[in-house]
């Protein structure tokens, strides 16, 4: 006996970082939007096209709740919106967002690097840098869109939603609606009872395995 452990074995040497580049293929969602890696051509018929490389940033298409979104966005945005996407990650959700016909992003996230990949997804994509407005938490340029977004998404997790009940609601217009995702279908109730008292309503639209999607708009 050598005193190896028969239970592990060893893999060649790869770049593991990309190896999972071989099996992202393009992907439908809802009538009009395909996601297409930027790496390949896209193979099915589809009104709009979005090249993506999600880099080092959370956000492919492949993930439930990511999914979920881009299909409530190929259902909603039909018209030029003002849309946020509130820890936009890849950028995945407003640049298909500005692809399907919205016409202003303002795109938050806490990590530079998301920043970093959501500005080099919309170069990918042809879109106009003065659509877009990529910023911090912090920064000031999201108090300047208080009350104005027709449409936010923030597809993160049910804690952070929760904390960023009022923020979130705050930057919708009188008529705007809120879609969230990010959460398990057993956490949903007590995302609807913290965001009732900021004045929005929230129902579930869709669920995925054990993700859901909420969306709803300001009580009147």
């Amino acid at each position: 006996p050598d005193g190896s452990d028969p239970s592990v074995e060893i893999l060649e040497d790869r770049d593991w970082s990309r190896e999972w580049m071989q099996h992202y293929r393009p992907m439908r969602f809802g009538d009009r939007l395909c996601i297409c890696p930027s790496w390949h051509t896209p193979t099915q018929e589809a009104a709009v096209s979005l090249f993506l490389d999600p880099g080092l940033a959370f956000g492919t298409g492949t993930h439930p709740t990511t999914a979920m979104c881009l299909r409530a966005l190929d259902q909603r945005v039909r018209s030029p919106i003002r849309i946020v996407d509130y820890g936009c990650g890849s950028g995945i959700l407003g640049i298909a967002a500005l692809r399907l016909g919205a016409a202003h992003l303002l795109a938050v996230d806490n990590d530079p690097q998301a920043l970093t990949a959501t500005r080099a997804n919309a170069e990918r994509n042809d879109i106009d840098p003065a659509m877009m407005e990529l910023v911090l938490p912090e920064d000031e340029v999201i108090q300047a869109w208080r009350g104005r977004a027709d449409l936010v998404v923030a597809n993160i997790l049910a804690g952070p939603l929760e904390l960023l009940a009022k923020p979130l609601c705050d930057l919708l217009s009188q008529d705007g609606e809120l879609i969230l995702a990010g959460l398990l279908a057993s956490q949903a109730q007590q995302l609807i009872e913290s965001y009732e008292p900021m004045g929005v309503r929230l129902r579930s639209i869709e669920q995925e395995e054990d993700w859901v999607c909420l969306a709803g708009r300001r009580i009147p």
